[in-house]
């Protein structure tokens, strides 16, 4: 996974008077801190959202709050990494759809049921969402906030592909937006205990909502 899209660099080891072995082992624990830091926090704010505190994503990946701030001084910078994160994930499954579905209501229904996932509305940028509410992430001034936008952008063309091609297919609703499929992407039932339930109870609602998406058969 890449890591350098935001933050000053890890320090990846010093040199050592005894030879590399030292050195060597620092790289592969900052590597493997960094995974487990980015791991816990798509898991921390899809549960909770951006609001959660960084000591739970900390405390999630099995570090202290200190590994987490010197990757990612602060929260903001750690949440904007996890939002273009899950942005480029979405685009990279639309775009995907885009060549290898079979028709254009195939393959909006196929990036929607690809594309959800746990946590994916919290993940998402606040703002994406119609009607979101949400205090963050805040994406700040400058170069990293440029790229979210930048990201954003991409990832509603490629949805507006699959749109523009179900609609003109007749499949989908005249008055269905790309707003309006991300929504159905973002939404999830209640969090429960057990995981098959869960996804059972997910994979249900995708299927309402999918079926409130298509266009009406024409009356005879």
């Amino acid at each position: 996974m890449p890591v350098q899209r935001s933050g000053p660099a890890v320090s990846a080891g010093t040199p050592d008077r005894t030879g590399q072995g030292w050195s060597v082992r620092l790289r592969t624990d900052a590597r493997r801190n960094l995974r487990q830091v980015l791991t816990a926090a798509r898991e921390v704010f899809g549960e909770q959202g951006y609001g959660a505190p960084m000591e739970e994503v900390a405390r999630r990946a099995g570090v202290g709050v200190g590994t987490v701030y010197r990757r990612f001084p602060s929260k903001e910078t750690l949440v904007r990494f996890i939002a273009e994160e899950e942005i480029q994930r979405l685009t990279d499954r639309a775009r995907e759809t885009l060549r290898q579905a079979d028709g254009p209501w195939e393959a909006l229904e196929h990036f929607v049921r690809s594309a959800a996932g746990p946590g994916t509305g919290r993940l998402l940028p606040a703002g994406l969402l119609p009607g979101d509410g949400r205090p963050g992430p805040e994406p700040g001034s400058g170069s990293g906030a440029d790229s979210v936008q930048v990201r954003a952008g991409e990832l509603l063309a490629a949805m507006g592909r699959l749109v523009d091609g179900a609609r003109a297919a007749g499949a989908l609703r005249a008055d269905v937006t790309v707003a309006d499929v991300l929504l159905v992407i973002a939404t999830t039932p209640p969090a429960g205990d057990d995981a098959a339930r869960q996804a059972a109870a997910s994979e249900r609602l995708r299927e309402i909502l999918l079926r409130g998406l298509r266009a009406l058969p024409a009356a005879r």
